[in-house]
């Protein structure tokens, strides 16, 4: 006569074991899922964090324009300062794609909140002389007051950038600052300008303003053009022949994007290093994991012997901590989604970007916590499937 097949234990089966063997520890499982959830709320933070960065930075380019070019002053063979001639915006709006143009002029003119303040003491605010168009071309808005344009010839105006009006102590259009030697009256604040970083900490006073009571010689530091989309390359090829045509080689032509797209690069080298990092919480979270299915196994000893010698197969007790180690991972797993996601969105809030957290982050988050799980528990399934019933009830 043979003996009796063994049971075959279902899916569900196999769950509801594992299960009551991290319910009957429930502080081990807490802690042993923590480092599997602290590894995955660092991936999943570091991509969506990075991803609504880059969202945020492509809503802005999208609002400003990738069409913006500027063009500065050099150096001389020399090794001089050199000098854009008054006349260069002049020759940029013949350029046939040119839609705008507009310049900044640096003046030597120090800018204060009161006539008392010591001269070396200027909180690093630059003055320049800026055309009534620069607001339009740099599609800069205003967070109070107005602009230079309607300030009558020569009136004593000024309109400060976000940072300087920080620095003064300046809240509102209203207050007087001495600029130069006089005062001016402050008739507006700019928000920061994303693509003309240069204008946050600077006091702008109108171009003739500047000539009729700065001696400002009308030679622009800073050139702005605005282009069609499909020529700005075009455009960039011949804005240093155009602004000085006897020295091309004394005008730095440059285009904000291009550094916002180096700073992207920055923030993908960050993003390897952070991921980096939660790729090894990850590992510390399954060795965590690993060992305490390995300390369950030697302290279940006699558990596992009573079921071998009731007919539990191999199979089934390899089955059955392999299956509360995938249950310890995955609990770990989704409580890190969900703090990598809520730490995303939290985030993004502050820095009023729009929250995007990739699928395929998620997707791998869920999936690299399995894999996890997997790998830690197999070595301890194994050793319990394979103590014999007198080995485990000897114990």
């Amino acid at each position: 006569m043979s003996a009796p097949r063994p049971a075959r234990l279902a899916a569900a089966d196999v769950v509801r074991l594992g299960a009551s063997g991290l319910r009957a520890r429930p502080l081990r499982m807490v802690l042993s899922a923590a480092g599997i959830a602290i590894g995955i709320a660092a991936m999943l933070a570091v991509v969506g964090i990075s991803a609504s960065s880059r969202a945020g930075l492509d809503r802005t380019l999208s609002a400003l324009g990738t069409n913006l070019l500027t063009a500065a002053p050099g150096q001389t063979f020399g090794g001089e300062d050199a000098k854009l001639p008054p006349e260069s915006l002049a020759m940029v709006r013949r350029i046939g794609p040119v839609s705008a143009v507009s310049a900044t002029g640096v003046l030597a003119a120090k800018v204060y909140r009161n006539e008392h303040i010591p001269v070396g003491e200027n909180g690093s605010i630059a003055v320049l002389a800026a055309r009534q168009d620069l607001a339009t071309t740099l599609r800069a808005a205003l967070t109070r007051g107005r602009w230079l344009t309607g300030t009558a010839p020569g009136a004593p105006a000024v309109v400060l950038g976000a940072a300087a009006a920080q620095r003064l102590g300046i809240r509102a259009p209203g207050p007087r600052v001495w600029l130069g030697g006089q005062w001016f009256a402050v008739v507006g604040i700019l928000a920061p300008v994303p693509l003309a970083r240069e204008l946050d900490s600077a006091a702008l006073v109108d171009w003739s303003t500047a000539q009729r009571l700065l001696g400002f010689d009308g030679s622009p530091t800073t050139v702005y053009t605005r282009s069609l989309e499909a020529a700005v390359e075009q455009v960039r090829a011949v804005l240093a022949a155009t602004v000085n045509p006897a020295a091309p080689n004394e005008v730095q032509v440059s285009r904000p994007s291009d550094a916002l797209a180096a700073a992207r690069a920055t923030d993908a080298a960050l993003q390897g290093l952070m991921l980096g990092l939660g790729a090894v919480a990850l590992l510390v979270g399954g060795v965590g994991v690993a060992n305490t299915m390995l300390i369950s196994v030697l302290e279940r000893r006699a558990e596992i012997g009573l079921r071998r010698a009731l007919g539990a197969t191999r199979g089934q007790v390899c089955g059955q901590f392999l299956m509360e180690s995938l249950l310890l991972s995955t609990a770990g797993g989704a409580a890190g989604v969900l703090a990598g996601a809520a730490i995303t969105a939290a985030w993004s809030w502050w820095r009023a970007w729009p929250v995007a957290v990739p699928l395929w982050a998620l997707a791998g988050g869920l999936t690299a916590t399995l894999a996890v799980g997997a790998a830690a528990g197999l070595y301890p399934a194994l050793r319990a499937s394979r103590l014999t019933p007198t080995e485990a009830l000897a114990a």
